[in-house]
This record gives structure tokens, sequence and C-alpha cells, in this order.
């Protein structure tokens, strides 16, 4: 069986490709450039647009920014190349000192993503600096005697330069007795050293002058120069000799200024001046010489200046010993400066929102910030932190780079601004920490509908308002801002007894205040009930209800209205019986009044306020009643004028007054013998009595006729008894009933007060029967009413034509009658 053909395993091939994406894409946020030193400025670096897959134009758009901490800004973007230029000479000496390799590292963040790159750029070393000795002549004392062979050290030159631009060898000026022989020492530093060719003589030349070249290796090769001269003195055949060749020694960074570092020491075997040692710095540099200081009789060192160790963690230090005459011995002080936690964290926020909507979702990035600590180890390292208690949370990304992200939706009624406080803490002894506050607002929506405090309102005024007038003022709150709180306020529409609410009352859409556009009647509108409606000015809009109830309150506009006895319409005065024998609270007659208004406004009392006999009559105060005060006199007139004022409670009160005629007879005919004996003397003329006489029989007749109607319409209808008189209740329709005197009341006086009368036409007598005296307060309720007997009027009156206006009451009927005959007249 043949084998399958070769697959290759896709899932393999497609894992491979993803892990060379992610490769690709980390190598993609590190950009690489290199520059040399020394360029003007402006001068091109990189072309950071191209890099970033963006056009040149996109750098500003998109925000693209450069966010590197330093102490300088060594570069700078050209938005309208899109290339990374340089903003200054760069001295790559004095930014990384003789470090081989010089790397500046910057942050490039492209704001609108959030997103940082790396970009390290190399600065190449050019040859700007000469070999310098520090010194222009060095003395070199040599002994006559020395041998040839003998080396003498040379002052060694400094090249701040690096590579092949940096010291590459020295030259010597020709000379028959001296050489020059350069040695390299394990640190790869060339060292130059005078080589005696020939035996020296001092009556011959006591001083030899020799120029010392120094060259390095650059397209241009600089030079520096050094006069030696060397002096022959006597013999002194030891130099000095260090106790170490190497010193090392550590100090913390805070040590004080004064301190003492530590000691060398060299010692010379010879006596006198040929051993005496003497110590000083070889190859002194600026930065050593402020640091240190090196007392050249005992060698100790001591600190001159502040330690950094962010500014340098180590010195390297050459200290050279010479004895008199001059023989030197060369020694290193190795210098480890140590950490201490003296850096607190520093926070560089890079991207801020000013402000965020309170709909956003969780993991809405608020600020983007970078923390940095220049200590080193535990002392660098920090962690940040914010109060639990706050709906955020902190993210750490590329770097040292940290976001500050939403951890839950947020609203703008609870919290409308914040102010955030990052706490950057390093992890020293004792720590550093350093805060920084970020705030920014949370921006409002239309989510809370206006709201009135309470579920429902209710107000009283006055009846009789002035129109206009304001009665309430209602008022919502809307916990947003801006347009979103806006309340503006409106009315439902709604009928009010056929009319539309709107010709009662208005609401002012902004303020809420609501006005009266008519003057309410409390006996047409007691109440109202509305529906008030508070809407915001948001999109889309919100709004509330809530119900209003306005209650009119009564006031006393009414005046009492008297319904008995009533005013006639012909312009006469209403009669009253009372028979002589009666006795002192015989109940004459009842005023019955009632007021249109409620409460106390409606409550009436009653008075006498005139009388034609004081003290015969009284009146009670609450039920109108008027009763004999006192027994009949024969003196007393047989015609009695009362004057009743019937007044409210109201404040001010209102008042009505009637006026009550009283005949004082025991019966018709005694009055009407009274009247002819009281108008005899005044009209002569007795054709003119029996005139008078004819119209009251006429008139008693009809009125016994109206009453037999009367009463068979009474016998059919029984069962409505309480109906009898809808004439006379149907004037109370509509008005408020008196707590004293009610509608039922009326009725029931009107035949409680009734009389019996008989007539006889042929004798031109009439006898008027008088009910027995009622001493009670109150009135006769409509049940005795109904059962009280009507009027006994004998059958000779039925053949009497009568005048229709006698179909009314028997009281009145009998008044009426009177006041034809006469009696209205009589003498007061």
């Amino acid at each position: 069986m043949a084998a399958p053909p070769y697959r290759p395993d896709c899932s393999r091939l497609v894992g491979i490709c993803v892990l060379l994406g992610a490769i690709w894409k980390i190598r993609a946020e590190q950009i690489r450039y290199s520059v040399p030193e020394e360029l003007d400025k402006g001068s091109f670096v990189g072309n950071i647009a191209q890099d970033l897959g963006l056009e040149p134009r996109e750098l500003a758009e998109r925000g693209v920014r450069i966010v590197s901490r330093g102490r300088t800004q060594l570069f700078a973007l050209n938005a309208r190349s899109g290339s990374l230029v340089t903003a200054g000479r760069i001295d790559r000496e004095e930014l990384c000192d003789r470090s081989p390799n010089c790397v500046v590292s910057l942050e490039i963040l492209l704001e609108d993503k959030v997103k940082i790159f790396g970009i390290e750029v190399e600065i190449i070393d050019v040859n700007d600096n000469a070999p310098n000795f520090g010194t222009e002549q060095r003395e070199i004392k040599v002994t006559e005697n020395e041998i040839p062979g003998t080396r003498f050290p040379l002052p060694e030159a400094f090249d701040p330069d690096v590579g092949v631009n940096s010291l590459q060898g020295y030259q010597l000026s020709s000379n028959v007795h001296f050489s020059l022989d350069v040695q390299s020492g394990a640190d790869g530093i060339k060292y130059p050293e005078l080589v005696l060719e020939r035996s020296l003589d001092r009556e011959e030349e006591a001083v030899h002058h020799l120029v010392l070249t120094a060259f390095d290796g650059g397209d241009r090769i600089h030079s520096g120069t050094a006069k030696i001269h060397v002096t022959l003195v006597d013999t002194n055949d030891n130099a000095p000799v260090f106790t170490q060749s190497e010193y090392h020694v550590s100090v913390r960074e805070n040590a004080p200024v004064g301190s003492r570092l530590l000691t060398v020491k060299a010692t010379d075997p010879d006596e006198g001046a040929n051993g005496e040692v003497t110590y000083s710095f070889r190859k002194v540099r600026d930065k050593i010489s402020q640091l240190f200081r090196l007392n050249s009789l005992n060698g100790d060192i001591t600190i001159l200046g502040d330690l950094d160790y962010e500014d340098s963690g180590f010195y390297d230090i050459d200290v050279e010993a010479h004895d008199g005459p001059g023989l030197r011995a060369r020694s290193k002080v190795l210098v480890t400066v140590l950490d201490v936690n003296d850096n607190a964290p520093e926070v560089t926020v890079t991207s801020l929102i000013s402000s965020i909507q309170e709909t956003s979702s969780p993991g809405t990035v608020i600020a983007l910030f970078n923390v940095h600590d220049s200590d080193s180890g535990e002392n660098g390292l920090v962690t940040c932190s914010i109060l639990n208690n706050l709906p955020f949370t902190l993210e750490k990304t590329y770097g040292t780079y940290h976001r500050l992200l939403t951890q839950r939706t947020l609203d703008r009624e609870e919290v409308s601004e914040y102010n955030i406080t990052v706490t950057a803490t390093d992890h020293g002894t004792p720590p550093l920490s350093t805060q920084t506050h970020i705030a920014f607002q949370v921006a409002d929506i239309n989510d809370n509908p206006p709201s009135f405090p309470h579920a429902s309102y209710s107000t009283y005024f006055h009846e009789n308002n002035p129109r206009g007038a304001s009665v309430l003022t209602m008022t919502a709150q809307d916990p947003d801002s801006i347009e979103n709180a806006r309340v503006t306020y409106s009315l439902a529409e709604d009928m009010v007894q056929g009319a539309p609410l709107s010709s009662y009352v208005s609401i002012n859409s902004n303020t809420g205040v609501l006005y009266a556009l008519r003057s309410f009647d409390y006996e047409q509108v007691k109440e109202l009930k509305l529906l008030v409606t508070a809407s915001d000015s948001g999109d889309p809009p919100l709004s509330s209800n809530v119900s209003l109830s306005l209650f009119v309150l009564d006031q006393n506009d009414n005046a009492p209205e008297i319904l008995y006895p009533a005013l006639p319409t012909d312009g006469s005065t209403g009669v009253e019986l009372a028979p002589r024998s009666a006795e002192p609270g015989y109940l004459v007659t009842k005023v019955v009044a009632v007021d249109r208004d409620s409460g106390q406004n409606a409550w009436l009392s009653f008075r006498l306020l005139k009388a034609s006999e004081p003290g015969l009559f009284a009146v009670g105060l609450h039920t109108g009643e008027v009763r004999t005060a006192r027994a009949l006199l024969d003196r007393d007139a047989l015609k009695q004028s009362l004057v009743v004022a019937v007044q409210d409670h109201g404040q001010p009160p209102l008042s009505a007054t009637v006026t009550l005629t009283v005949a004082v007879a025991d019966s018709i005919p005694d009055v009407l013998a009274d009247l002819d004996s009281m108008k005899a003397p005044a009209d002569p003329d007795a054709s003119g009595l029996t005139l008078y006489l004819v119209v009251a029989v006429a008139a008693v007749s009809c009125v016994f006729l109206a009453f037999v109607i009367v009463l068979l319409a009474l016998r059919l209808r029984r069962w409505h008894a309480s109906r009898l008189l809808p004439a006379v209740g149907g004037g109370l329709v509509g008005v408020g009933a008196s707590p004293f005197v009610g509608v039922d009341g009326v009725r029931a006086f009107l035949q409680t007060y009734s009389h019996e009368v008989s007539l006889t036409a042929d004798s031109r007598e009439s006898h008027v029967i008088f009910p027995q005296p009622n001493y009670a307060d109150t009135l006769i309720s409509q049940e005795s009413c109904a059962k009280s007997e009507p009027l006994l009027i004998s059958q000779d009156l039925l053949e009497t034509k009568g005048d229709p206006n006698l179909l009314q009451t028997p009281s009145a009927a009998v008044g009426q009658w009177a006041a034809r005959v006469g009696v209205q007249d009589l003498p007061e």
C-alpha cells in the first residue's frame, strides 16, 4: 500500500503565525534610531510617522506627543514632516560620560488610543575632543646614577571620547637619553613611561626638556601635548610603595560632608627628603575634585560634596604618592556609593479626561500616568493605590504606566465631581510616598424626573377673592443640572360646572405660582380638584404629577333672607291677630329667615328692634317666635306695630328687618266694630263703611271656596301630607339650611299658625276662633302639620264671589282682608 502524501499541519502553521505576529507587535512598539552627537537643532533622527504607520498630518490629529521623563528634552516631533528631530545640540560625553553604549529612551503617546511606544535613540560618538593631560608641564627628578632601562611614569592624557575616537597612543620628542614606552593596564588604560636609554651626567646637562604628545584615532586626529622637564638630582634609589594596590570602600549617599572616607598609606625606606612621602590625585576630573579631597600629608580622603547615588553609584579615583626627589607610586581608590531611600516616587499625568458622562460603561479610561522612582532595588519599587470606597480601579500598563478606570457606572446626582488622590509609595525603609490629585466632573444626563415634596396638596382661600390673586406656589425639585433640571409647570385640562378649568385658575409655567382667574363664590363652587404636571427640559423630557385640592372658604357676603312674613306685593302690611284674652307667652306669630352662607355666617338671632307698645311683645332670640310678654289691657291699642331684626354671626354681621302689624280683638266683628268706631269721627259717610263690609264678605267667601278645594285635595293625597305647600317650600331650593330654622320648620309654621274663621252673610257678623296658646319654643313637626284640620267656614259663604288673591294661608288672607277694610289705617 502506498504511503499517503505529506500534508502540513495547518493548526501548527496558524500557531506559528500568531506567535510571530505577537513578537512582531512587541518589537513594533519598541523603535530604535541612531544619531551622531553634536548635530544642529532640528536635525533628522528618524521617520516616526512612517514607523508608527501614520501619515504626517495624523500626528497632530491623533494626539501623538513625547511624554518621556527627563531633565532636558533632547528630541522633538516635527508635525509637518512626521519625523523625530533633535531639540538641541547633544553632547554624548555630558550625557553618558565614558559609557561604551549611550542610549536615550523616550516614550511616544498615541493619545486617541491611549497607547505608548518606546523609542531608543543611540547617540554615536564623534571625535570632538582632543586628548588632554590636565597640566601643561611636568617635572621629573632623576638621580644621576640611574642605570639605563630605568622607567619613569609620565603624565597620562584623558580623552572623553570612546572607541577609536578616544586616546590611541603617545609620542615623545626626539632625545638621545630617553625613549617612550606605553603600557596597557588591566582596565585597558594606556600608561606612558619614560625609559632611560643612556646614563646621565648632571654636570653635562642638568635638565632635559621633552615634549610628550597624545593622539586619538578619529577621522580627524586630535592631539594634546605636555612639557616634560627631567631634572637630575642626587641619588634616590627607593620609590614610595602603597600598602594596597587598590583600596575598596563603600559609603552611603547620605554621608555628611566632611566625613572621612578612608586613608591611603605609602612608605619610602629612604631617609631625609628622599623618604618624605606626599599624596595627590592623578587625572583629577572636575566631578571628583568637587566630591572628594585628599590630604597631601597624611593621605586622608574626605567627602567634600553631597553624594548622589542617582547621579553616579561608583567612582574610580587614582592616587599618587611621591617622595622628595620625585619618585612616585600609584594606587586606586574604588568608591561604591550605596543607595538610600531619599527619593519619593514621581507621578506624571500624561493624559486626563476632564469630564465623563454618568452613563459611561465600567472600564472607561479616565487618566494615564507614569510613576518613576530614582532609587534602586527595593527603594525604587513603587506601588500605586487609591481609596477603596471610590468606584475606580488602577491598572498597570506598559512599563511604569498606570491607567485609572471606572469600576462601575457613575451617578452625577450622587457625586458630581471627583478629586481622586493617587498615592505612589515605594518599598524603601522608611517608605516614601507621593500624592497626586486627579480631578474630573461627571456630566449629567436627564435620568431623573421632577418630584414634588408631597404626594398631594390642599389649600384654602376665601371667596370673593380678587381676580389674579396668588393662591399657592407649587415647587418641584429635579436633581439633574442645567436644562435637565429646569422645571415647567402645567395644569391638566378639566371641566368645572360646564366651564373649562383654565377659566378658573392658571399656573405660571416657570415659577409654579397658581393664580385665581375669577372671583370665587362659595355658594357656587366649594372645591376644585386639580392635577399639576411638572416637566423638565431634558431630551427626552421627564415629568411627574401631583393632585391639588382647592377649598373655598365662606365669607359673610349674604344678608339673612326673611321667608315669613313675606313682603306683600301691593304695598300693604300683613296683619297678625291676637285675642284680648291672650295670656303672657301667647304665640302670636313667628319670623322665619334663612342665610345662604354657611357655618357661623349663617347662625341667625332675632331681636325686637321697635314696638309701638314697649314691653307688650317679646321675640325669641333663636326661634324668632313673637309672643306676648304680658296680658293685654283695655288701654292697649287695637293695632300694634313691631319691627323685628334678624342678624347673622359673621364678621362683620349682616341683618334684615321686617315690620309686623298685630290686630288685638276677640273676633272679626269686634275688629270691625272697633274699626267703625274709630272710623266714624274721621269719615261721617256710612255708605263707605258698608262698601268695605261687602268687599270683606266677598273676600272671606273666596277664602272659604279655596280651602274647600284644598281640603278635597288633601283627602285624595293623604299620603303626601308633607308636600301640602309646594309653593312656599319652592322658595327655599338651593338655600343653605340655618342651624336654627329649617325648610320643614317653615312649612310646619305656615300650617300651625292657621286660624279657624266662621262668617255669616246675613248678620254681617264673623267669628274668629283662636287656637289654644302654644308655649313651645320649637316649631311643630311636619307630621303634626299634616294632621291639622283646615279652616271651618260657614256654607253661606260658598256663594260669595271671591278674589283669587285670597287663595293663600289663612293668616295672610285675614291680613289682606283687614287691609281691604282699612285696618292698615288704624292709629298707632
